[in-house]
């Protein structure tokens, strides 16, 4: 969690760009914007995020509101890291659950093997919008973790229902963005959006940033499913047919249990992921969420309806 041990330090120059990209984007949205939230799960994405956020705007209060959009099908090791990580940073956490929303009748639990709060999601986020009146909310995705994020710019904006319209999205030149917003409507920024799993990993490793141990090689009760594995856990149900074993594996991302699995791995280490991360050719959401693999454009179905 060294955050601030970090500030010193020299970045390749590739990396270098990437942040001062990242931070230009998130200085020039928080000066414009009058209520930003930054989403943070505790995943490494958005670890980076919330970095970067403080380098932003070192020595000051954060000027904006984080935010964790809560499945409650979580992995335990990830809602610690997410909780101590900003205590540490004396930032306050607003959480908004799935758990209320389906409580209040806002969504519908699905049921079965195959069910997930995973889409749910997006109801729980856009009342949490309209609730706290953001008009900005900063993500940690990325264009290289599926094709319709690819498409999506790194300011991107949304109606007053939330949804995307992949055809009708502002031009983004020079690092020039409009952020007008229309009454109702607010703006999903991507600061990372240029940023590649491996630069993810490097920026960790060469900031000395913390991430969760789900992140490296470990030993975990597994099933398999559609070629996946998944961590056993009160939130899946199993199959008669899909026993549980154990595994030495390790998480690419993070996310709701349910569609979230996980890929074997020796590596234990930063330079061991680093390697790996290079060796790798399917992205880790294409290799690992079971939600992005229902479709050829479910990620892009999603976000129509108001998903990050």
């Amino acid at each position: 969690m060294a955050f601030t041990n970090a500030r010193s330090r020299s970045l390749p120059p590739a990396l270098a760009a990437l942040e001062e990209e990242s931070i230009h984007t998130i200085r020039e949205v928080v000066a414009e914007r009058e209520r930003p939230v930054l989403l943070f799960s505790g995943g490494k994405d958005s670890i980076i995020l919330l970095h970067l956020c403080a380098r932003a705007f070192a020595g000051e209060k954060l000027p904006l509101s984080v935010m964790h959009v809560d499945t409650g099908h979580n992995f335990e090791e990830v809602i610690a890291f997410r909780d101590s990580l900003c205590a540490s940073l004396s930032v306050p956490l607003i959480v908004a659950s799935v758990q209320r929303s389906i409580d209040e009748g806002r969504v519908t639990e699905e049921r079965g093997p195959r069910a997930s709060r995973n889409r749910l999601q997006s109801v729980t986020l856009l009342d949490a919008i309209a609730e706290h009146r953001f008009d900005a909310a900063f993500g940690g995705a990325r264009r290289d973790e599926d094709r319709a994020r690819a498409k999506e710019r790194v300011v991107s904006v949304r109606d007053e229902l939330g949804g995307w319209d992949p055809k009708n999205q502002r031009p983004e030149m020079f690092d020039l963005y409009n952020l007008d917003v229309a009454k109702g409507g607010h703006l999903r920024v991507f600061p990372i959006s240029n940023w590649t799993e491996l630069d993810v990993w490097s920026y960790i490793a060469a900031r000395d940033l913390g991430v969760p141990d789900i992140y490296f090689a470990h030993e975990r009760e597994v099933f398999e499913r559609d070629g996946m594995l998944y961590g056993v856990t009160p939130f899946v149900q199993r199959t008669a047919a899909e026993k549980a074993f154990t595994e030495t594996v390790r998480f690419r991302t993070v996310g709701d249990a349910s569609c979230t699995g996980a890929v074997r791995s020796s590596a234990r280490t930063l330079s061991e992921v680093l390697q790996e991360v290079q060796d790798a050719r399917v992205t880790e959401r294409g290799a690992t969420r079971a939600d992005d693999r229902a479709t050829d454009a479910a990620m892009e179905d999603r976000k129509k309806e108001g998903y990050f």
